[in-house]
């Protein structure tokens, strides 16, 4: 029991010191990024400093299994230079049995990563939308459905506006039954309330149908000074691609919210299919950062002196690189609607275990 502990500590500490290695070359370009991104914008060195250490954990989140492909490399070349792998295996342990430890490891960092680390990637991911769109245009853009209906709001240099729709064509770039409450800029107060039956988003501003608006800056009685037109256009920041990202990126939900979120959209007529891909793929993430690892062993448990080190070094991470693509493009097959979600999420993983199985049973058995 010693020895796996033993190796399992080793295990961490390879993927720790690789994670801490590729958070400060990630902070440090996402640093040069943000500052030419905002160059034009008063935005000071703190702030882009709260940026980074916003955007950083998503983008690490995403190359987990690059950086579990890595940390595994480290430790078993690490293991082999000191040949404690040819003790481990004159003391009559299997290879194979030791890594009992790394696998568990991997697999427990796996389940944290989903149940822990990706509640926290969702809320700092928002969070720096918000900060970002606030710095970049003064105000956020967001998307949200809810029982009530769907929610949209935009920012700009004229203030923020809150739209709620009660149903919306797939694109959501057309809204039925829709309520606008504008708001002055710098936190002022509303300004105007706006309904129509119909808003169609075009370029640059929502065209509205059926209109109806209420100043709520003056003193008077809305009611008095209402306006009634049969047409009206609304400056917006919007755009197609904006709202499809903010409606339809999943990686901004907390994995314990997906089900309900999901269950939401399609009551509320939407395809659902991307975000429940993508839950599915987040359960199976575990499994396939075990893959890593074991494809790391089939191809690095092996004396340094048997040389070639580089070549399978080499070949770890190019087959690791294959078979994150793999998954990839099932995810996109499955977002498609090509393939089943189960196949699309699933699959990869398995067929990846079953593949660095089937390597390492062959190089342990020559």
């Amino acid at each position: 029991m010693i020895l796996y502990f033993y190796f399992a500590r080793r295990f961490l500490r390879a993927f720790f010191g690789i994670l801490a290695v590729f958070f400060i070359f990630t902070a440090l370009l996402d640093m040069v990024e943000q500052m030419r991104k905002l160059s034009s914008a008063d935005v000071s060195l703190g702030a882009i400093l709260e940026l980074v250490l916003l955007n950083v954990p998503g983008g690490l989140y995403e190359i987990l299994p690059l950086i579990m492909i890595l940390g595994s490399i480290t430790m078993f070349l690490a293991l082999a230079r000191s040949s404690e792998l040819v003790v481990v295996r004159a003391a009559g342990r299997s290879a194979i049995t030791m890594l009992g430890a790394p696998v568990m490891v991997a697999l427990l960092l796996g389940v944290f990563c989903v149940t822990m680390l990706n509640p926290i990637v969702a809320a700092t991911s928002k969070r720096y939308v918000d900060l970002y769109e606030g710095y970049r245009s003064g105000g956020a853009d967001s998307f949200s459905v809810s029982a009530e209906g769907l929610w949209l709001r935009q920012g700009g240099s004229d203030g923020q506006t809150v739209i709620r729709a009660a149903r919306a064509n797939p694109q959501a770039t057309n809204l039925f039954d829709v309520t606008m409450i504008t708001y002055a800029p710098e936190g002022g107060g509303p300004t105007r309330r706006i309904e129509a039956a119909r808003a169609a988003l075009i370029h640059g501003a929502w065209a509205l149908e059926d209109v109806k608006i209420w100043p709520l800056n003056q003193s008077l009685n809305p009611e008095a000074g209402a306006l009634t037109l049969a047409a009206y256009t609304l400056p917006s920041t919007l755009t197609e691609e904006r709202i499809r990202d903010s409606f339809g990126d999943p990686s901004a939900i907390p994995v314990w919210e997906l089900p309900a979120y999901i269950r939401q959209l399609e009551e509320a007529g939407f395809s659902a299919r991307r975000h429940a891909v993508w839950f599915q793929m987040e359960l199976a993430r575990p499994l396939f950062l075990v893959a890593m690892v074991l494809l790391s062993a089939a191809f690095n448990m092996r004396h340094a002196r048997f040389g070639k080190t580089g070549q399978s070094v080499l070949a770890t991470i190019l087959l690791g690189f294959t078979l994150f693509y793999i998954r990839n493009f099932a995810q996109v097959l499955g977002e498609s609607g090509q393939i089943p979600v189960l196949l699309a999420a699933w699959a990869p993983p398995v067929a990846a275990v079953l593949l660095s199985l089937g390597l390492l049973l062959q190089m342990e058995g020559g």
